[in-house]
């Protein structure tokens, strides 16, 4: 069939590259054992991915993982509003957590700016029939039509997955909600905001206890905001929370009920020659996590991301840098806002590689045996199946190699600032604007 000369021509690259505010992900999590994997958007969308058998036809290839397919999507929240503030409440997802598995359901916690919602992930392959009142369609018989009694039956149907709100913790922060975090007695969680920490249970919707406050008697005394918390992998009566000063406090509920003073705190000592206009904005902890072992955390700012040993408070045991050759664009950062961006990191199941976002669609690895990284590029050409992922450059002078990227080159809108690892594998998830690119590598960093 000829093509009519006169018809429109569709540009289909500006249609792939459009996207609508409402699609952007802003979280991604996989569950404990990895098999689900769960994405959040700023139109309030919740999307979970289910790996898929690895072995299907009986034969097994080295390195060959099951694909993740979409298993499930929902609306977890609305936009809403607050009428007492007259401030619009988005319905953007901040972040998903699931809780560990205790049946053959799931069950995850996601919250937008205000409201915590627990979800019930569950499927049904079943159906009952031969109900005594009711006909086939489901309407009630008529009572005087029923001769006899017969035992209703579940049947094999087609299946399907629902998702139910079990529990919504509403009304317990004033600030936007940054953090959750589930702990490790399978019975309570914390969620953070700018200035306080709360205790619930995932039993109890209607209160909740605040374990830390920081919020001053007069509001122009603020000096710092929280950034980011995490209870600790092992012990139920450890957490962890960042600042905007880049400190780190971890906090002993055993000690306090209100733990304003902290068990620890973890700074780094600023070098007054490097003092700049810009150094308090850099040095704001955008994440951090407790390693899988507990026995460290790792750290993001806007220039390094770090690793801190829970024994050592003085400063971090490991310093690397990200994209360092951003420092001398600073001042045009800031003027874009990009210097606000807040990047995520996380830990490999061993505790031994880290991954951290940057721009360009860029992300990086680093080898902490080996302490060096390497600079990775997530685009639609790598998400072929079996294609490899190709390292990266940034040009920053001396001798320029073939398919460097020329820092005045970067794409600033092409941002990685959610990404994943699997508990178990080497499989990374990598949120990229609208785009999910799951990977599964070995991993070698080379020095970059």
């Amino acid at each position: 069939m000829g093509e009519d000369s006169e018809s429109p021509k569709i540009n289909h690259s500006f249609l792939r590259d459009y996207v609508t505010e409402a699609d952007v992900i802003s979280t991604v999590e996989f569950n404990q054992t990895g098999d689900l994997l769960a994405t959040g958007d700023r139109g309030g969308r919740v999307v979970i991915f289910q790996r898929e058998p690895e072995d299907k036809g009986g034969r097994e290839e080295l390195g060959d993982a099951g694909e993740y397919n979409v298993y499930s999507t929902f609306q977890s929240h609305e936009p809403d509003f607050d009428y007492l503030k007259s401030l619009e409440i988005e319905e953007k997802i901040n972040k998903i957590r699931w809780l560990p598995q205790q049946n053959a359901a799931h069950f995850l916690l996601s919250t937008n700016d205000k409201t915590i919602k627990l979800w019930k992930v569950s499927e049904r392959d079943r159906r009952p029939e031969g109900y005594n009142l009711k006909d086939e369609e489901g309407r009630l018989k008529d009572i005087s039509t029923v001769t006899s009694l017969q035992v209703p039956v579940l049947k094999p149907a087609d299946l399907m997955v629902e998702v139910r709100p079990r529990r919504v913790f509403a009304n317990g922060h004033t600030y936007h909600v940054n953090s959750i975090s589930v702990n490790s007695d399978g019975e309570t969680y914390l969620s953070a905001d700018d200035l306080r920490i709360n205790m619930w249970h995932l039993a109890i919707t209607d209160r909740s206890f605040n374990i830390v406050d920081i919020k001053p008697a007069n509001m122009e005394d603020l000096t710092e905001v929280i950034t980011a918390s995490e209870f600790h992998p092992k012990h139920c009566h450890l957490f962890v929370y960042s600042s905007s000063k880049g400190t780190l406090r971890l906090c002993d509920m055993r000690a306090s009920a209100l733990c304003d003073k902290h068990s620890k705190i973890f700074e780094e000592p600023e070098d007054p020659g490097n003092r700049s206009f810009f150094s308090e904005i850099i040095s704001s902890v955008s994440d951090v996590k407790f390693s899988h072992s507990g026995r460290y955390l790792l750290t993001r700012d806007y220039l390094t991301t770090k690793v801190w040993d829970l024994n050592m408070e003085k400063g971090p045991i490991e310093t690397y840098q990200v994209h360092d050759y951003l420092r001398s664009k600073l001042c045009s950062l800031y003027e874009n806002d990009c210097i606000f961006d807040k990047f995520e990191c996380v830990w490999n199941s061993t505790d031994s590689v880290i991954m951290t976002g940057t721009y360009n669609s860029f992300f990086r690895m680093f080898d902490r045996e080996a302490g060096r990284g390497v600079t990775l590029e997530a685009w639609r050409e790598s998400s072929k199946p079996r294609a490899v992922l190709r390292t990266r450059r940034v040009y920053t002078g001396g001798r320029r190699r073939r398919g460097d990227v020329g820092v005045d080159s970067l794409d600033f809108t092409k941002k990685i600032l959610h990404m994943a690892w699997h508990p178990a594998e080497n499989i990374i998830a990598i949120a990229t604007t609208n785009n999910l690119y799951i990977f599964q590598d070995r991993v070698h960093p080379e020095n970059q």
